[in-house]
């Protein structure tokens, strides 16, 4: 007996030994009826900062987890799916210049507006764009309504050859509908958010003063010494590759300076030089460290496209590809003035993403620089897409998809627009009587970003589906102090349960959430989004009291199991042990 038993002894040790050297990270745990086993959870290394990322990430800062108020709730009892959630790897810190928007200067002067300052404060974008848009190309900050430049002309020639109306806008126009440049200032210190600015590159082409070019790049200096460090993002013109633009064609018989009829990307960086080159000048002067974006298309010009978009990125990388401190994408992602289904909004998010990625990365090659995607939105319209729900269904899965792409900066177009039969890529309405919105009420994409900010770490990890067909998207998160968090977005027309698993984390008591979801007819498109049960008391929107919703919770003690809805958003964070 004696000398079994020193086997049996023996034998022990090794299956001790061998369950302690599985890859480095087990251990056994007698805690719980001598089975349970428990992951020696390994603090990973931060990956060095990406090149596409870069400074944007400087202001990050760690993020700890304080449970919510909640409500118990009882998870499935069984799933049909599972995510592995694996924080054994860092793919990378969230830059938190991310979840930007775009203000505009048609919205009001937002500082006389004490509901929707409370909601933008709530919200945090952290980045709010300005003057954004078009408008910047016409856009003279520091001057009076109907006081433009002396060389700025009559009139504009357009993409078509036509003489019109230019449309001048003015930063020190004070009247209740629209935005002033000292206002916008005030909006980002009331709101704790700070700006990114794009200053007019268009005048640098229309100008009829001897030298336009320079006319306009002290314009964009004289605002930077106004700024007086306020702001560390600048873009150099907005777009200005479009026919739409003003600037793309001008008059030559008033230009004065030997510049062509038409802009050209080679043009566009000879000119980013000058304005840059004054306008850190400006910085120095101030004792302010600035960076300066340079425009860059986001994809393959398609075969038909004119010669402009064709050799556009080829000509600003030859002039301006070292330059420039970082490069600026657009992307409206559906189809243009097309009548997408949910489906197609949504499969958009990840395919247009990468693509934009993968187009940059090979097109810029080892020139990389961070990289802004200052402008997005989706262009599907003809059933109120961009009001609905899907719509915040898909930024969620935008913003997810950034940080695994590792973009530095984004803003979303914008605040508030016009309704336009609800194809209005406002974020919040501006009371229109159509609508049947109050003024300044968030649509559902408001919430869906709200929520998805509340429960998201401050390092991206990877989540991944056991099958790829379930219709199912996954972005997982840690915080410093130590928790998990998941988002999942159930793009079915059916409730799906599924069940986290994970590597390099062991759960602790309790997980909670909270459910975002659409209300009548919520597989289409919904003007409306229930959280944790809790909807609008209107027409559209969400719960008014979204800032004191209690989370789901539950037990872990059965593993982290969860009912997603159809076409529902779940925000999710777990327990450490």
């Amino acid at each position: 007996m004696k000398r079994i038993s020193a086997i049996c002894s023996i034998c022990m040790g090794l299956l001790i030994a061998n369950a302690c050297s599985k890859n480095g990270t087990e251990k056994y745990d007698d805690e719980k009826n001598g089975s349970d086993t428990t992951d020696v959870v390994v603090k990973p290394d931060d990956p060095s900062v990406a090149t596409s990322i870069g400074f944007f990430m400087d202001a990050w800062t760690p993020k700890n987890f304080t449970a919510p108020s909640y409500t118990e709730v009882t998870p499935p009892a069984s799933t049909t799916y599972t995510v592995n959630v694996d924080a054994s790897a860092i793919l990378t810190k969230i830059s938190p210049t991310l979840f930007g928007n775009n203000s505009n200067p048609y919205m009001s002067q937002i500082v006389t507006e004490p509901v929707l300052l409370q909601r933008l404060t709530n919200l945090h974008p952290r980045i709010i764009r300005f003057p954004g848009g078009n408008i910047s190309s016409v856009y003279f900050w520091n001057r009076q309504p109907g006081n433009p430049p002396a060389d700025a002309p009559a009139k504009l020639l357009n993409g078509d050859g036509y003489q019109t109306d230019p449309g001048y806008w003015y930063g020190g126009n004070t009247v209740d509908w629209t935005l002033s440049v000292e206002n916008y200032y005030k909006m980002l210190q009331t709101t704790g958010n700070e700006g990114i600015i794009t200053v007019n590159y268009g005048y640098a082409r229309y100008g009829t003063g001897t030298d336009p070019v320079a006319a306009a790049a002290h314009l964009a200096a004289d605002w930077v010494r106004y700024d007086n460090g306020r702001t560390k993002y600048w873009e150099i013109g907005n777009e200005s590759n479009g026919n739409w633009q003003a600037g793309y064609r001008i008059d030559v018989s008033q230009n004065k300076d030997g510049q062509p009829e038409y802009v050209s990307g080679e043009l566009y960086g000879r000119h980013y030089k000058v304005f840059a080159d004054s306008m850190r000048k400006a910085a120095a002067e101030k004792g302010k460290t600035i960076y300066i974006g340079a425009q860059m298309l986001e994809h393959e010009p398609a075969f038909w496209a004119n010669n402009v978009d064709k050799q556009w990125n080829a000509g600003v990388l030859q002039q301006a590809g070292a330059a420039t401190d970082f490069f600026i994408v657009h992307s409206y992602y559906t189809p243009y003035n097309t009548n997408s289904n949910p489906q197609e909004v949504l499969a958009s998010a990840t395919t247009v993403t990468k693509a934009i990625y993968d187009y940059l990365s090979t097109t810029i090659g080892t020139a990389m620089k961070p990289i802004a995607l200052t402008e997005w939105n989706i262009f599907a319209v003809g059933s109120q897409q961009m009001v609905s729900q899907v719509a915040g269904m898909h930024a969620v899965m935008v913003w997810g998809e950034l940080m695994k792409n590792k973009f530095g900066m984004s803003s979303r177009w914008d605040l508030a627009n016009s309704w336009e039969n609800g194809n209005d890529m406002g974020l919040f309405s501006q009371g229109e009587a159509a609508s049947g919105e109050t003024k300044w009420a968030p649509r559902p994409a408001f919430y869906y970003q709200y929520f998805l900010q509340k429960f998201l770490g401050d390092r991206c990890i990877n989540a991944t589906v056991s099958d790829s067909n379930a219709n199912i998207n996954a972005y997982a998160s840690t915080f410093t102090s130590g928790e998990v968090s998941v988002t999942l977005v159930n793009r079915a027309a059916m409730t799906q349960n599924v069940v986290l698993t994970f590597k390099n984390f062991n759960p602790g008591a309790r997980f909670y959430w909270y459910v975002l979801n659409g209300g009548e007819g919520s597989t289409g498109f919904s003007r409306k989004v229930f959280i944790n049960g809790a909807g609008p008391s209107g027409v559209a929107g969400g719960p008014d009291g979204y800032t004191t919703l209690k989370a789901y919770a539950a037990n872990t003690g059965n593993g982290v199991k969860i009912a997603l809805p159809p076409m529902s958003v779940i925000n999710l964070v777990v327990d450490k042990k």
